[in-house]
């Protein structure tokens, strides 16, 4: 695992490899581009998959 930076992050970020759909894929990066829109900022498939987990791992009690 490559360690990254906190990217303007509270925390620091590390690679990890993750399977995905390719249509999952596809609705992510589409994500990203609406957030960077929206947004005025930059998004990529990266952050957009950190808010879908920890959003996830809100919903499962795991995160406050």
């Amino acid at each position: 695992m490559a360690e990254h930076g906190s990217h303007g992050h509270g925390e620091e970020l590390k690679d990890v490899m993750v399977c995905l759909e390719e249509e999952q894929i596809e609705a992510l990066e589409e994500l990203a581009i609406e957030y960077s829109g929206k947004l005025n900022q930059k998004w990529d498939l990266s952050a957009v998959v950190r808010v879908a987990v920890g959003d996830f791992l809100n919903k499962m009690g795991k995160m406050t």
